[in-house]
Order: structure tokens, then sequence, then C-alpha cells
């Protein structure tokens, strides 16, 4: 089999490769356990709601604002999520109006869940800290925001 021998000697280099690697520039323990964190929170049957605005980016700065709120919105077909990130916590809506169940994910044994309404507003009492998303159950749909970081 004329290929077998260059296969062979392309897998040795790259478990050499990573070997060196492993030594040399391991990966760090944090981000090995933000990974196992992130899959752990993953929910295979959840719609992701696309982030389509978030001030931090897209809006233009006010003048005299010493620390305004973060507006963002999200997308998933047509359900939209705006919210509003501040110092004191967090508000939002879900557009079309409906009730859900919305949880604030900031990692494992980190879910808040957060108090709706049947308009479909939502508070929560504290701000989000480090990387976060919402996960939203409206009847049989699930739906996960991207994560971002507060």
């Amino acid at each position: 089999m004329p290929g077998e021998p260059d296969e062979l000697a392309d897998e040795l280099l790259a478990e050499e490769l990573r070997q060196a690697a492993a030594v040399w520039d391991p990966v760090p323990p944090e981000l090995v356990q933000s990974a196992l964190d992130a899959f752990a929170l993953h929910d295979l049957d959840a719609r992701l709601a696309e982030l389509t605005f978030d001030s931090l980016v897209d809006a233009l700065p006010v003048r005299g604002a010493l620390d305004p709120p973060r507006m963002l919105t999200f997308r998933a077909g047509e359900l939209t999520v705006d919210v509003e990130v501040t110092g004191d916590g967090l508000i939002g809506q879900l557009l079309p109006p409906r009730s859900a169940r919305i949880e604030l994910l900031g990692g494992p044994g980190h879910v808040r869940p957060l108090t709706t309404d049947s308009l479909g507003r939502f508070t929560g009492d504290r701000p989000p800290t480090g990387p976060f998303a919402l996960r939203l159950r409206t009847g049989a749909e699930v739906i996960v925001t991207e994560w971002l970081r507060a």
C-alpha cells in the first residue's frame, strides 16, 4: 500500500507535537475548566438565539453617561429577547410577549431563575458576573442565547 508509511509518519509526528505542546505550552487549567463547564451546560435540543445588537459594539457613546446600561437584543426565529444589564441587575422582555421560564446561566451550579410575567417581562436583582447566557423555556421549546462577558 503506497500511502501507509507516510500516514504512519504523519501520525507519529502529530503525536510528538501534541506531547511537546503539552510540556512547553500547556492549556491553562482555567481554560480546560471553562470548556468542560460550557459542554456541561450544552442543551442539545435548544435553539441558539443570535445576538443582533450589543450597545458595547453597536451603539454610539452618550456624552456625559458615566455608567450606561448595556442593551442586548437576541433573535431566534420570530422570538426577540431584549435585555438591559445595569449595575443593579437586569431587566428584559420577550417579543412577541409570552410567558417563559428564564434562567441566567453563569457556569455549572450558577443558574439563577428570573422572574417573568405574562407579558414576557423579566427581572433579575443581581447583574451577571463573568460569562453569562440566558436559557428560555417557552412550552416545549428551549432557546439559549449566545454567551457574553458581563
